[in-house]
């Protein structure tokens, strides 16, 4: 009886545990890498109203990835966490972005079959394998290597749920189930699909590689989201060794063969710009040492879809109180594809930066979301820094729970890429041409004891999903 019960207790402690990965650097995640590079450009996506009226989207990404596809002559590597036409509503700067990239990618397959081609994807795609996803089956219909990351493998950001869904639920899949409305879109889901939705795990990398280019991108394929703001550096000639070794890691982890890397053209002594790649933890080590590294006269500019991570709001604060110029934009949390949403957490945040003296505006959004993560920084000795790519200052995006990927370039603050950054940051936080894209705080500050303990709870169990 006893040993009976010895090993029923044994095997639901495996189970309990079983794919929780404690050390992401065991898999190669949490990576850090730096070169130099000669060609870099920052691409924008934004958003704004004028006198005419309607949304006016202005937009260089996709652009610039569907060109980095024309001219790839050897192999793509593709990891994007939404490709799908959930939620997609017609209107004012809207298009069927999904659609638009996987016909570019048919078509490469088409007119270069030798040119190899894989594309790293995340579950949600299919709500956890509830729903077939169409674009996806289209590539490889098409030759496409589709990989879909093995989320159990990394950490536990929501351990209420992800502990009891190990033992209880895991066993038994997912499915194509019709219990439930699919949260994301048309259509209906298994109750398991729902069930392991709430772990809330996700690839939430934006990256695109050829043996010649390098993208980092806040920016998803998503048709729902085409309107939204966005940010991303694309860098020629350099890069992509750093970038193969990251990915690969995904592709090792969920089962795949890893992507051998190119030789990078510039040599790492060589260049005009110092780029690093930092993925998961290591993002927030940059952020945290480069706000450490503020004093008076420093200029940072922070642009950030999510923000609650208790660390950086301190960051941010200590570097208002050593002297730095610090702003802040933040998307206002309101929109969510057609719904209205509460503020949380971003309100909650906003409200102690403002009280330490922080100046913040909101992203005066109209139904499309300020999807950038962007920092830039920069010091009184002539030099800054520009940090981007999909990492939100939250406590998933930065602790080692999600799959991330940013890039930060440094430069000289004549840079015409650093010139940009501040330009750019200038006319949301200005208004400036005649166009709206800011608001005043006041706007939608939330001075809500309910909702700050709400969303306090939400950061720090991971019942979240932010």
């Amino acid at each position: 009886m006893r040993i009976g019960f010895v090993m029923t207790a044994l095997s639901l402690a495996v189970l309990s545990f079983a794919g929780c990965s404690k050390k992401l650097e065991k898999l190669g995640l949490a990576y850090s890498g730096s070169t130099t590079a000669e060609n870099v450009s920052l691409l924008i996506d934004d958003t704004c109203v004028d006198a005419a009226g309607p949304r006016q989207v202005e937009q260089d990404i996709f652009a610039s990835v569907f060109e980095m596809i024309d001219a790839a002559e050897s192999f793509i590597l593709l990891d994007f966490f939404l490709m799908n036409e959930f939620l997609y509503e017609p209107g004012p700067g809207m298009r069927h972005l999904s659609q638009e990239l996987v016909d570019v990618l048919v078509a490469k397959r088409k007119a270069n079959p030798e040119v190899r081609i894989t594309f790293i994807t995340d579950p949600v795609n299919t709500v956890y394998g509830a729903i077939e996803a169409p674009q996806f089956s289209a590539l490889q219909d098409a030759g496409v290597r589709v990989v879909w990351t093995n989320l159990d493998k990394l950490r536990d950001s929501n351990p209420i749920i992800s502990k009891p869904w190990r033992m209880l639920v895991k066993p038994w899949g997912t499915g194509s189930g019709k219990a439930l409305k699919n949260p994301m879109g048309a259509g209906r889901v298994s109750v398991r699909s729902f069930l392991k939705m709430l772990n809330f795990k996700a690839n939430h990398r934006k990256v695109v590689i050829t043996e010649k280019s390098l993208l980092i991108t806040s920016a998803n394929p998503h048709s729902g989201s085409s309107a939204h703001w966005n940010v991303a550096l694309r860098v020629d000639g350099a890069g992509r060794t750093m970038a193969c070794e990251s990915e690969s890691a995904i592709l090792r982890m969920s089962g795949a063969e890893g992507i051998q890397p190119p030789d990078d053209q510039v040599k790492i002594s060589e260049g005009r710009y110092r780029l690093e790649l930092l993925t998961e933890r290591k993002i927030k080590e940059k952020v945290l040492a480069l706000l450490g590294r503020v004093q008076s006269g420093t200029r940072v500019d922070l642009s950030m879809f999510y923000l609650s991570d208790k660390d950086v709001i301190k960051a941010l604060i200590a570097a208002k109180k050593a002297g730095g110029e610090v702003r802040v934009i933040l998307d206002p949390a309101k929109d969510a594809f057609g719904r209205t949403k509460n503020g949380i957490p971003n309100r909650q945040s906003a409200a102690r930066l403002v009280k330490a003296g922080i100046p913040l505006r909101w992203a005066d959004t109209h139904g499309e979301q300020c999807h950038v993560k962007m920092l830039y920084v920069e010091q009184a000795e002539e030099t800054a820094t520009l940090l981007l790519g999909s990492c939100n200052y939250t406590r998933r995006n930065m602790d080692n729970f999600n799959a991330e990927c940013n890039m930060a370039v440094s430069a000289v603050r004549d840079d015409p890429n650093m010139r940009r950054a501040r330009e750019i940051f200038d006319r949301w936080w200005s208004n400036t041409e005649g166009r709206t894209y800011t608001t005043d705080y006041k706007t939608f500050e939330d001075r809500s004891v309910r909702r700050t303990l709400r969303a306090w709870l939400m950061e720090r169990s991971g019942m979240g999903t932010f």
